[in-house]
């Protein structure tokens, strides 16, 4: 496989995560829930609808992240399946990864796959791959301090308080908590149940090979 990523899969008791591809951002494309923040970065495409600026910076940001990656600095993305059906995304991303052995993510779900305990395993998944597969010290993560989905995610999985930030939200300064969880935490506090698939294959591109 010339680009082994695409058989990177990981499998818990009701999910699969796989390394999404093109024709997978398509579909997550035009699922993308209302109350997603869209990263700001993007290009804006003045004459086009929101919803349309939206999927089309779903599939920039998608090529961003493929065409840029190195071992330094990589973006993976996960299409989350339930029963064979795609729900959303999970990210794990890096940036100076064989130094630093940090890695963050992001995610989202469509509102029918919610409250149903999916957000969290996508993330313990993403984590072992993490901390088990890759050999990360410790994942971050942030959310605003009224998102109490993620937070509550976040601190399921045995993530702490690691400060806030004062950022612009909404024409508005607003509170952004940081978490943090060590690889002694997670494995003394989560033990998921998760199926890595493909790792070998892929450890070159992640600079560990």
């Amino acid at each position: 496989m010339i680009w082994p990523l695409f058989g990177l899969r990981l499998e818990t008791p009701t999910l699969t995560l796989r390394c999404a591809t093109e024709d997978d951002v398509c579909v997550l494309a035009a699922m993308l829930p209302h109350d997603l923040e869209v990263d700001p970065s993007l290009p804006r495409h003045e004459r086009l609808s929101d919803d349309q600026q939206r999927a089309i910076g779903e599939l920039q940001q998608y090529w961003r992240n493929m065409g840029s990656w190195n071992a330094a600095s990589w973006k993976l993305p996960f299409a989350v399946e339930v029963d064979g059906g795609l729900v959303g995304t999970q990210t794990l991303e890096a940036d100076d990864f064989i130094s630093r052995r940090v890695v963050d993510t992001s995610s989202w779900l469509v509102s029918e796959a919610r409250g149903r305990g999916h957000g969290r395993e996508m993330r313990a998944a993403v984590l072992h791959l993490a901390f088990a597969g890759l050999g990360a010290n410790f994942a971050v993560s942030s959310a605003w301090h009224d998102n109490h989905a993620s937070l509550g995610v976040s601190r399921s999985l045995g993530y702490v308080d690691n400060g806030v930030d004062l950022l612009g939200h909404h024409d508005r300064l607003d509170r952004m908590q940081r978490m943090i969880l060590t690889a002694a935490r997670w494995h003394g506090v989560a033990r998921p149940d998760v199926t890595v698939i493909g790792l070998d294959n892929c450890l070159a591109l992640f600079g560990l090979a």
